[in-house]
């Protein structure tokens, strides 16, 4: 089968052919269909920030496709079925895995950095990672919800508990962020303000349902954001940035009582406000990693009933060929993309023309 390779940082992926793997007991393979293009592989594949178990190994962590084949033992899945993997392999038996919170399994790994992943004809998987993927759902929609659509609703709705009439802001509106501002809108919050230093992104952000978007290089945002919510601030703010300061900033932007959800991650370290303010406002700073595997699951619902749309987070296909080149706009922001899917097999019949002619 061919397969997208990695070798090293700042080195082409490398297009192979090698071997189909084939499912074991409990495990199904799956033909991949199409696979989203993360801001984790960009920090693999160009910055070499994140480095990968094994090399040279096949990246790529947001699978859709069709089940082509079951190990013995798997008897929920058949060939033919759709379906979009959950990427964190998890062990299944710790106590992270027992109360559902997959995403802190500790013996996970992800596939794409831990175990071949999705940028191949083929992924191979325990049965157990699959979800069932509607008819409804073009498989390029179905691999972002694997991880950019996942991981924002996560940090909005499970760690964040955003409620109706909430003012909520949004730092960081690229791939992940973008779907923070989605589903605050779907959570009835009002008003969210978006903030990015990119147009492009604030741009998005505001179809996205963002009621004002701010950019830090020429407003002082905590200002800003008590200024259009009557002098109080937000009720949470959302970090997707993952610095130090704007760390701060989400601290900044909040009301007494108020809650900050970090997301993005990276290597400097978070200073806390002084106690006397941070404990006297009652502020409430935590931690959002990924998503379990119920909120994709929640989410595939959600999406299949209509309730949100991310049809138009896919802003370009490419083909397995393309990937460098995908790989290498996404690092210089080109054309500010929300998601590039990587078109690997054949797409349904549900995907629409005029995606399809993107790539």
């Amino acid at each position: 089968m061919k397969a997208a390779r990695f070798y090293g940082a700042n080195e082409p992926l490398k297009i192979e052919d090698v071997p189909q793997p084939q499912p074991g007991p409990g495990e199904v393979l799956l033909a991949v269909k199409a696979a989203g293009l993360c801001g984790t592989d960009l920090h693999i594949a160009v910055e070499g920030t994140i480095l990968t178990a094994t090399r040279p190994i096949t990246l790529g962590h947001e699978a859709a496709g069709v089940v082509a084949e079951a190990g013995t033992g798997v008897t929920n899945w058949k060939a033919g079925d759709r379906a979009a993997a959950f990427p964190n392999i998890a062990c299944g038996e710790c106590y992270a895995c027992a109360s559902g919170r997959e995403a802190l399994c500790l013996k996970s790994r992800i596939l794409g950095v831990q175990a071949d992943g999705a940028f191949a004809e083929y992924l191979l998987v325990p049965a157990r990672t699959l979800v069932r993927l509607p008819d409804s759902i073009p498989f390029e929609v179905g691999a972002i919800l694997t991880d950019a659509v996942s991981t924002a609703y996560h940090a909005v709705a499970c760690r964040g508990n955003v409620l109706p009439s909430e003012a909520v802001v949004v730092i960081g509106c690229g791939g992940v962020g973008h779907h923070g501002v989605l589903w605050a809108k779907q959570r009835g919050a009002a008003p969210i303000i978006a903030v990015d230093v990119s147009a492009g992104a604030r741009r998005r952000a505001r179809e996205a349902g963002a009621d004002h978007a701010l950019d830090p290089a020429e407003a002082d945002v905590a200002k800003s954001v008590r200024a259009l919510t009557g002098g109080a601030g937000a009720d949470c703010a959302l970090e997707f940035v993952g610095r130090a300061d704007t760390v701060t900033t989400a601290m900044k932007c909040l009301k007494r009582g108020g809650r900050a959800v970090v997301v993005g991650v990276g290597p400097e370290r978070v200073a806390l406000p002084p106690l006397q303010a941070f404990v006297g406002s009652e502020l409430a700073l935590v931690t959002s990693l990924g998503f379990h595997r119920v909120d994709l699951e929640k989410i595939i619902g959600l999406v299949a009933a209509g309730e949100v749309d991310v049809s138009h987070s896919v802003t370009e296909i490419v083909s397995l060929e393309q990937i460098n080149e995908a790989l290498q706009r996404l690092a210089e922001r080109k054309g500010d993309p929300v998601r590039v899917v990587v078109r690997v097999g054949e797409w349904s019949p549900q995907a629409s023309a005029t995606k399809a002619t993107r790539a």
